[in-house]
């Protein structure tokens, strides 16, 4: 499940769930979005230092809450961790 993690320190953190227990966070391709010109958004890893593939542990009292990603954000993310590119909106032939 792709979600957004509103951490303490004020960090928006993209990323997907792959356990959760009573005081903490397992995820994944943990991303944060970097506002670009015109409005646009890109995103960077949240913890580019850390080695890549393995999962991160988040402690749940630094997350101020758990929310849903918009529906843009969510095919954009996904898309950067999908192997198969699909098309964003349905064509009606």
């Amino acid at each position: 499940m792709t979600v957004l993690l509103r951490l303490y320190s004020g960090e928006d953190v993209i990323c997907q769930i792959k356990e959760e227990n009573d005081d903490r966070y397992l995820v994944e391709n943990a991303v944060v979005a970097v506002p670009m010109e015109r409005g646009q958004l890109s995103f960077a890893p949240w913890s580019p230092l850390a080695k890549e593939g393995i999962p991160l542990t988040i402690t749940k009292n630094y997350v101020v809450y758990q929310t849903e990603l918009n529906e843009d954000l969510t095919q954009s993310y996904e898309g950067l961790f999908s192997k198969v590119i699909t098309p964003q909106k349905k064509i009606i032939l």
